[in-house]
């Protein structure tokens, strides 16, 4: 069983794909040539699906950390006899920089072990697995290392040690003592690929020190934020690069699949797609932490995968995959065990096709967060921010799936509605831009039409809150977006209210759940409860009442208290240029957000039209 708690492990990336490394060394998922590529190790899933480790042999301490700026990995291992460094990293091309990161990636994982001190023994063991360990492939040894044919793909290994390989299976013993530096390497190749080669073992210590350097050079164009928990900013900032398809600009939800709401449980998803609505949150994340030029791929990537329309001819869906792959059609993999036996795995998603009436508010809540960054619109743009905000007002009153992707009855679902808002909201500020497609009036008065169903119909008196759905008494953390999307101010009683009745009835260990599993209102079919735990508490709790919140008195559990200001933003490369002061938007602000300073500055594509794109 594998049994590894998830939070060992830390994420590797190469804007393309990503792997994922445990604190023993052991690399146990990496999917390769794209994030939802079949994968070549899997034992995350299942122990017999490959991995990749390098570990001392007998017991050790650990410590790791990403070097930083970067997403490496370094792992120190302490022995009785000395200490060794393990540096892992995914790689990009020599010399890349910047925003060039992740463009025509070798595909390639890297590894350098150097002696600290004392002498060090220990094993590698290197057993690909592909399409999900359902291939043992051939693996031939080589000069350099070694190579697997079988399957729709071959792998090249180089390694500085001598290897032995048994079956599938490739492994080596070393001694490392002070001062020594061993490198490998694997990189993986098209079936058709006649000499694919991996680099050089005595070159990898160099190519790890270009890759940390590429890292840190995108930092340095995006560290702007000089606030509260600002390292922590920063590395959420290189994660979500780091999920971003330098392909085409999609963002994945997350690097893996089957990875459960609860051990043992069948709630196993594949997140290796990009949602419309998971990709606008990121979008608002970097905005807050990083920087809006990724903004640009994704809108172009979004507006080009929906075929430029979101009416009733077009091609809109919840999501896609990360090439604008509509067919995601879900299937399970029997014959991997799950972690810790959460069964079934799948591949695909199954929501692909599902209804979800949020997405329109989602996207163009976005689109009006960066409409300085974006310039000058396209008219294929235009045309589709337009389309999305009818859309939004043709299906607001129509029944839908939820931004839980619930697989039971259709709802009219508050936090649909309150999207649908959105969307019609920021349409009618971004009218100004549309040119020939603006109707700020008309969607104006539909979002007042909305509004006015949403305080009658989704209030509950007997709950003293705003419910999940119409006409209904059940909680869902989701009206916690209300005020986050400027719905209503948290200073609301109603809103004070709700957020009284979610605090109470649905936090468990300082958690928060986003429902209540109840029998034929909101089950989705599924053993066990939907009780998933969520954080939009912290954010509808955040202390925006002037001084005289429960936040502000201290009232509240010690996670939820939020209360550090932020300093005015004076860093970042080539950002210093253009400093002009800007509010964070609605729903983001913390006190004095008007002293948060923008420092985005426009580069080279961004004072031009913005321009739909089709993939690479």
């Amino acid at each position: 069983m594998s049994s590894k708690p998830i939070s060992d492990y830390g994420l590797l990336a190469d804007c393309n794909s990503a792997a994922l490394v445990d604190r023993a060394g052991s690399i146990d998922w990496l999917c390769m040539p794209r994030y939802d590529s079949d994968a070549i190790f899997a034992r995350i899933l299942d122990p017999d699906a490959g991995h990749w480790s390098i570990r001392p042999k007998g017991s050790f301490e650990v410590e790791r950390r990403y070097l930083d700026g970067t997403l490496v990995i370094e792992t120190t291992f302490t022995t009785a006899d000395g200490v060794v460094r393990l540096t892992d990293a995914m790689a990009f091309p020599d010399g890349q920089r910047g925003h060039e990161l992740g463009l025509d990636v070798p595909h390639e994982l890297l590894r350098l072990v150097d002696g600290v001190s004392g002498s060090v023994e220990l094993e590698m063991e290197l057993a690909p697995r592909p399409e999900y360990g359902l291939v043992k492939p051939l693996f031939r040894r080589t000069d350099e290392g070694g190579r697997t044919f079988g399957g729709p793909n071959q792998t090249v290994v180089t390694a500085g040690v001598p290897v032995e390989l048994e079956e599938t299976t490739m492994r080596a013993s070393l001694t490392v003592t002070e001062g020594d530096e061993i490198g490998f390497a694997v990189r993986w190749a098209p079936v058709e690929s006649a000499e694919p080669a991996a680099c050089a073992p005595d070159e990898v210590a160099a190519r790890i020190g270009d890759i940390a350097e590429g890292w840190r050079s995108w930092e340095s164009e995006h560290d702007i934020y000089e606030g509260p928990h600002r390292e922590e900013i920063r590395l959420s900032s290189r994660v979500l690069k780091g999920l971003t398809y330098k392909g085409t600009g999609a963002i994945v939800a997350a690097p893996t699949t089957s990875l459960p709401e609860d051990a043992g449980g069948e709630r196993n998803w594949d997140y290796r797609f990009s949602w419309i609505r998971d990709s606008s949150l990121t979008l608002e994340a970097l905005y807050v932490g990083a920087c809006p030029d990724e903004a640009e791929n994704f809108i172009s990537f979004m507006t080009s995968s929906a075929g430029g329309g979101a009416g009733d001819m077009s091609s809109l869906q919840i999501m896609y995959g990360i090439g604008g792959e509509h067919d995601l059609s879900e299937r399970e993999l029997p014959h991997l065990r799950g972690w810790r036996d959460s069964s079934p795995v799948r591949v695909g998603n199954g929501a692909w096709d599902q209804t979800q009436l949020d997405v329109d508010g989602e996207l163009l809540n976005s689109m009006h967060l960066y409409r300085d960054r974006l310039g000058e619109l396209h008219p294929e743009i235009q045309r589709f921010v337009a389309e999305l905000a009818d859309a939004a007002a043709a299906k607001w009153s129509e029944q839908d799936a939820g931004m839980w992707e619930m697989r039971g009855e259709p709802q009219h679902h508050l936090s649909s509605k309150v999207l649908c808002w959105v969307a019609l909201d920021r349409a009618a500020k971004l009218a100004p831009r549309l040119d020939e497609y603006e109707r700020a009036d008309e969607w104006a008065a539909e979002a007042d039409e909305i509004r006015d169903a949403i305080l009658s119909r989704g209030w509950s008196d007997k709950r003293q809150a705003y419910a999940q759905a119409f006409d209904s008494d059940e909680l869902d953390a989701a009206a916690l977006l209300m005020p986050l999307v400027g719905f209503l101010p948290a200073t609301d009683d109603r809103m004070r209210s709700t957020i009284e009745a979610i605090s109470r009835d649905l936090t468990e260990d300082g958690m928060v759940l986003r429902y209540r599993n109840t029998e034929g209102l909101n089950a989705d079919g599924l053993e066990g409860g939907g009780n998933v735990r969520d954080l939009y508490l912290l954010a509808g709790l955040l202390p925006r009442e002037g001084g005289r919140g429960r936040a502000r008195r201290g009232a509240l559990p010690a996670p939820y208290r939020l209360r550090e200001r932020p300093r005015a933003a004076r860093r970042g490369g080539r950002h210093r240029e253009r400093r002009a002061a800007r509010k964070l938007p609605a729903g983001f602000q913390p006190h004095r957000a008007d002293q948060l300073g923008g420092g985005y500055r426009r580069g080279a594509r961004g004072g031009g039209r913005m321009t739909p794109r089709a993939g690479r």
